[in-house]
């Protein structure tokens, strides 16, 4: 089942935790923190437009719906946009993570949260596990399939 994008909240959302441009996990995270009932999610976006190929991203959820505080840095149409999802943590699992991880590594940014070994490769990049490989390979099937209609247009 798809989940719908919410604009108009992704984008008051964007705009009250201060959104900034290449900072999807960043963006996700704050946005998090800052409302109820959100879980936060990292995966995979797809867009029509450029680059072909699947983006790494974090956004986040509340019940059935994608809140992307990401959204006003994109330059993409609503209706181009693909979201999958890897890896979902909810707020109190997030928090814990990120301390643990300030703690282990003060050096090294917290985000992205890969999850536990073992890791799966794709390309020349070591993701988080299975489900990390599964997101990509769906939304490298869906950049595949947009590269396929946008060559029978043409």
């Amino acid at each position: 089942m798809n989940k719908i994008l919410d604009v108009e909240l992704s984008k008051k959302t964007a705009e009250s935790i201060k959104s900034k441009a290449r900072k999807p996990f960043d963006n996700a995270y704050k946005a998090a923190l800052a409302t109820q009932g959100a879980k936060y999610v990292q995966g995979f976006l797809v867009c029509q437009g450029k680059p072909t190929k699947p983006l790494e991203h974090g956004w986040i959820e509340i019940e059935e719906t994608i809140v992307d505080p990401n959204l006003p840095h994109l330059h993409n149409h609503v209706q181009e946009m693909w979201y999958f999802a890897a890896h979902t943590l909810s707020v109190k699992q997030l928090k814990e993570i990120i301390e643990e991880s300030k703690e282990d590594y003060p050096e090294d940014d917290p985000l992205p949260i890969y999850g536990d070994a073992p890791y799966e490769y794709y390309g020349d990049v070591m993701l988080g596990g299975k489900e990390y490989l599964a997101a990509y390979q769906a939304a490298e099937a869906k950049c595949k399939e947009i590269q396929g209609l946008k060559a029978q247009n043409n």
